[in-house]
């Protein structure tokens, strides 16, 4: 795709792929049903944390197809969706300031969560916006030495949920806390967590297997080089297992209500794209595939979080 065949506005757009923004909001709404149901909503700061989790989301995306492109990982074989970078449709330096400003965003748009949650959030946001850049940027890059699927399984699911829980806890108790108060952080958030982190995660999964031989030949030693085709879709599986094992544990061993049980209507619709990922390599099928568990992580966590606020 050339760039006179893309106007500016749609060139940003697909260097920041809105598509993966359910990531962003998958474990604010999951965080923010605990909540309700825990009694501690507060409007305000879960809607902060969700404005501060989509400008990481989205600055990881400029950093990717920026840091990508410069390492030669995104090449013309490469199956995926359009990089502006490497395609030339936007320039590198434009590419890597958007980065810059998407991330100094983040950290601004963080400044009240850190006024709620105080120091906790702090080390949290600002741990966040550095391993975002350091996914594929920096000396170390997470993506190219298989920890890609560890940061996004942390990050984008644990801290997440348990991070929207805790600033809406905080938010009922003093200002700037220095440590974590009590009851800011009960083991339920980090359990509620566990099913975004594995369907976030099983997103990047699918991402990694159709990319499997081009980040090979190019040194991008993701864990899906590392495991090969077989382990990675063991690994697909488990993730989207986790997320339907969750909900059981909600109802059985704690006894929430049987709305918990909500997301398990999605199980039909996840099993026909895990059929596809174990089955599929090419990018015709796994490009759908990876838009699908996108949405079924947004189906997921809309009817995870209804059935916990309201069990």
């Amino acid at each position: 795709m050339s760039t006179a065949e893309v106007s500016r506005a749609k060139a940003w757009a697909m260097a920041a792929r809105p598509q993966t923004l359910p990531a962003a909001a998958a474990p604010v709404l999951v965080g923010t049903g605990l909540a309700v149901h825990e009694g501690v909503f507060a409007p305000l700061p879960a809607l902060m944390a969700f404005v501060g989790a989509a400008l990481i989301q989205v600055g990881t995306n400029f950093a990717n197809d920026y840091y990508d492109a410069k390492k030669g990982a995104d090449t013309d074989d490469r199956e995926g969706f359009t990089r502006v970078t490497q395609s030339g449709i936007i320039p590198p330096n434009q590419v890597k300031l958007a980065t810059i400003v998407t991330f100094a965003l983040a950290i601004l748009s963080g400044t009240y969560l850190v006024a709620v949650g105080g120091l906790p959030i702090l080390v949290i946001g600002l741990v966040s916006v550095v391993c975002g850049w350091a996914y594929t940027g920096g000396p170390y890059p997470l993506g190219y030495h298989g920890l890609g699927d560890l940061f996004v399984f942390v990050f984008f699911g644990i801290v997440a949920v348990v991070g929207t829980y805790y600033v809406q806890a905080a938010a009922h108790l003093e200002a700037f806390p220095t440590t974590i108060p009590p009851g800011t952080m009960p083991p339920a958030a980090f359990v509620a967590s566990l099913p975004i982190a594995g369907i976030s995660t099983a997103i990047l999964v699918v991402n990694n297997i159709r990319d499997r031989e081009t980040d090979a030949e190019t040194g991008k030693r993701t864990l899906a080089v590392r495991l090969g085709y077989r382990w990675s879709r063991l690994e697909y599986v488990s993730l989207i297992a986790l997320a339907y094992l969750t909900p059981l544990w909600f109802w059985h061993a704690w006894g929430f209500g049987p709305l918990v049980l909500t997301p398990l209507l999605t199980l039909p619709y996840a099993a026909l794209v895990t059929r596809t990922v174990m089955s599929r390599t090419d990018g015709a099928a796994l490009n759908p595939a990876l838009e699908q568990t996108g949405k079924l992580l947004a189906g997921y966590a809309i009817l995870f979080a209804l059935g916990v606020g309201l069990s």
